[in-house]
């Protein structure tokens, strides 16, 4: 099966199950590869992408499915697969075809769109599984945390806390501990503690991280602590804010591709913060500036001055090291704008050290992110 059809004479052919499973191989792997292909032709039939596409999830685990569907799309041009519903049906879903997905959602056929959004929100479905509690449980109690008081209502009372501080007073004659310091957590607050602003580069490049930011932004959103606004951008700008409710309205209002203007991304952004001391700005580029690259500097120097947390995530995904401009990254860092690449698993806590006003840079020298000097 490693050698292909060109070893059969010398080494013989395999039959069974492994037979159909070198088809499946050479089907996209062998250099006269006609898969999808019409032409005519006296060589053996080769069978159809729907057949294939069940051909492959049948005999290889999940994983190696998504790398030959993502193969197939590059090899050999095959991106006609997502425009036909019955071959939607037989694609294993993940972040890649979702990226697919959108960057085709202009010419899907509308025939095609009510299934490919069954594609998308089957992927969402799952990251939200994944990735929903941990992001709620991290930012909830990096908010309690931050806004602890020593004077708490009852129901406010942090117990842990206030039992070790207070050990040195326990009394043996009755077996307790009498407080003198009560610790508590913040008192429920009536608006949000937090303003969050994902400003997410949708150039080709950033497709996966357009995907994850999307289903934060949805947890976060959520949560009445939080004041979450989506905006996304490449030569302009698109608040997608109202479509927070459903990630999956948020992919289908991306078009991805195009020029980028990261400057003005910034300076919209810029125009929705009023409390620029309990805002979060969360810059999702590869920082390939096609717009002002000084008026981009200026924004960011009177961003960090006014309060703003300011944080630049060069990729959110779990691909590995992203292409980026290291040069503008640079220069953002010695503004004070941390810029790294972060992972998905790693985004809640992430956000939890930004709203308890952690060292962000720190914080992502221990997980060993390399942030940009």
């Amino acid at each position: 099966m490693v050698l292909g059809s060109p070893a059969d004479a010398s080494c013989g052919t395999v039959g069974g199950r492994l037979q159909e499973m070198d088809q499946a191989l050479a089907a996209l792997y062998e250099g006269d590869s006609q898969l999808g292909s019409r032409k005519g032709g006296r060589g053996n039939s080769s069978p159809s992408v729907s057949r294939w596409l069940g051909d492959i999830r049948k005999y290889f685990p999940s994983q190696v499915v998504q790398v030959m569907q993502r193969d197939a799309m590059e090899r050999l041009q095959l991106r006609e697969l997502l425009l036909q519903p019955e071959m939607l049906e037989n694609v294993q879903p993940d972040v890649h075809l979702v990226a697919n997905l959108m960057s085709l959602g202009s010419v899907i056929p509308q025939n095609t769109k009510a299934t490919a959004r069954l594609v998308v929100r089957k992927v969402v479905d799952e990251l939200m599984k994944k990735l929903e509690e941990p992001m709620r449980s991290a930012v909830a109690g990096a908010l309690d945390r931050s806004q602890r008081n020593r004077r708490p209502r009852h129901a406010e009372i942090d117990w842990n806390r206030t039992i070790r501080a207070n050990l040195c007073h326990w009394q043996p004659e009755y077996k307790t501990i009498v407080p003198e310091t009560l610790i508590g957590y913040g008192r429920k607050a009536r608006r949000p503690q937090r303003e969050v602003i994902l400003c997410i580069d949708q150039s080709g490049s950033m497709a996966n991280s357009v995907v994850y930011s999307s289903i934060f932004g949805a947890v976060m959103a959520s949560l009445p602590a939080v004041a979450t606004k989506l905006v996304v951008f490449d030569t302009a700008v698109v608040d997608l804010t109202e479509k927070l409710d459903d990630p999956v309205d948020v992919l289908f209002g991306v078009q991805l591709g195009g020029g980028t203007d990261i400057n003005g991304a910034v300076g919209y952004c810029q125009s929705l913060i009023s409390e620029p001391r309990n805002t979060i700005l969360v810059l999702i580029s590869d920082l390939y500036e096609g717009g002002v690259e000084s008026g981009l500097l200026r924004r960011a120097h009177e961003l960090v001055e006014s309060g703003v947390q300011f944080i630049t995530l060069l990729a959110l995904s779990d691909e590995g090291a992203p292409a980026y401009d290291a040069a503008l990254a640079a220069k953002l860092a010695a503004l004070g704008v941390p810029s790294f690449a972060c992972t998905p698993d790693a985004f809640p806590q992430l956000m939890a050290a930004a709203i308890r006003r952690d060292d962000v840079a720190a914080w992502a020298a221990t997980q060993g992110f390399k942030t940009s000097q």
